[in-house]
């Protein structure tokens, strides 16, 4: 039998790079590993309504630097920077709260995502945010899709969502895709993303597949 594997996890040191960059001395790979997942919960929790597509990590003995990729930057900036001096002390304290000491300078950087609808994560956010709107799930994939494959850079698009559906009392699994998604393909670049829609009769799991094409490197 075969087993499902993580898309991007399947192409890790391929054609993909890690999302957490340091190296951990002085047995400290348990801590650092920890506080990254918790750091990521954080601003999940608290950049929900952003559309962040990617946090990344790096740590040295010099510096401390979150890099928060999202499609709406100015809203996280805020006016005259106010939100990143805000969100850099919230998680500052956060970070004394789960007891990680910062090393040197504590970097905070906002990159813009240029075109949304190629990540996985914004568009799994975008299907979220619908649903939470309790518009109906077929028309919310539908739109999504088309909305989707209207990008340049997509060759194939996948959504899968599973749970109370429409609000009916058995849950049940609802699939749609549009062009290629060729998961066996290794140098294919995919991106994946799973995200949950919060309603009021139970939660909403949703998968989004993202395929950008094939990379071939020198």
């Amino acid at each position: 039998m075969s087993h499902t594997v993580h898309p991007y996890a399947h192409r890790l040191g391929i054609i993909k790079g890690w999302k957490s960059r340091w190296f951990s001395m002085h047995g400290q790979f348990r801590n650092n590993l920890k506080a990254d997942i918790l750091l990521r919960e954080f601003l999940a929790k608290k950049l929900r309504s952003m559309y962040v597509a990617d946090v990344e990590i790096e740590r040295n003995d010099k510096s401390f630097r979150v890099i928060i990729k999202t499609s709406r930057p100015g809203i996280i900036i805020g006016r005259n920077g106010e939100g990143v001096t805000k969100l850099k002390n919230d998680i500052l304290a956060f970070l004394k709260k789960i007891d990680v000491s910062v090393k040197g300078d504590f970097k905070l950087e906002i990159e813009e995502v240029k075109s949304p609808e190629a990540s996985a994560s914004i568009v799994a956010q975008m299907i979220a945010e619908g649903l939470e709107k309790r518009m109906p799930f077929r028309r919310v994939m539908k739109q999504m899709i088309d909305k989707v494959m209207a990008c340049r850079e997509v060759k194939g698009v996948r959504i899968f969502l599973s749970g109370r559906l429409g609000g009916a009392e058995m849950a049940r699994q609802e699939e749609l895709k549009k062009g290629r998604v060729p998961l066996q393909t290794i140098r294919a670049d995919i991106d994946f993303k799973r995200f949950e829609a919060n309603l009021p009769y139970g939660n909403i799991g949703i998968k989004v597949w993202v395929y950008k094409g094939d990379v071939f490197k020198k």
